[in-house]
């Protein structure tokens, strides 16, 4: 797939800013445009409107999720040990787009709710493809929910995300293997 037009990123980069910032209300078509550093023109060039900007956000967010799925599969430790562990990830185009995404649904956009429900969904799909038991790849998909609002509401809290993920590596190592080991016993 060929990558978006650099000018169309920046467009969406300064629209997700806005919305992370001063909430989706705020970021209006001008607004949009002034913090990309480009005319409205040049905003209308590339989304033709409001609700085209939301999709543009809405497929990047896809596309985000579809490489997180490919390293998910691809994982040197290991489909759980990666999806554990890289749910304590802030601060990513991922953790952006899919924060984007949440306060456009919170907003009342349903495209935005929807994308959102289809990106848990491709989580849990890829995790079962990994773990026979369909229970267990729910559990799975809950911790990472679970460390990833933690590990968000501890670095907003500090205020610092470089300290946002609280849990020692030998507790993510204690919780990776206990997860593990359910799997491969199927208990």
């Amino acid at each position: 797939m060929s990558r978006p037009p650099a000018a169309r990123e920046a467009v969406l980069d300064a629209f997700e800013r806005l919305i992370i910032a001063d909430g989706e209300r705020a970021a209006t078509l001008d607004a949009t445009a002034r913090e990309a550093g480009v005319s409205k023109g040049g905003l209308l060039y590339h989304f033709g409107s409001r609700q085209a900007l939301i999709a543009g956000l809405i497929e990047r967010l896809h596309r985000l999720v579809d490489d997180d799925v490919a390293r998910i599969d691809q994982a040197p430790e290991g489909p759980i040990a990666y999806f554990v562990r890289s749910s304590l990830e802030i601060e990513t185009a991922l953790d952006r787009s899919f924060i984007t995404t949440v306060r456009l649904a919170q907003g009342g956009d349903r495209d935005a709710g929807r994308a959102i429900e289809e990106v848990r969904e491709r989580w849990l799909v890829e995790l079962g493809r990994h773990v026979d038991d369909p229970a267990l790849a729910i559990a799975i998909t809950l911790i990472g929910d679970g460390l990833y609002y933690h590990s968000a509401l501890r670095a907003e809290a500090v205020d610092d995300a470089s300290t946002a993920g609280s849990f020692s590596p030998e507790q993510m190592d204690a919780l990776v293997a206990l997860l593990e080991r359910l799997a491969a016993t199927g208990r």
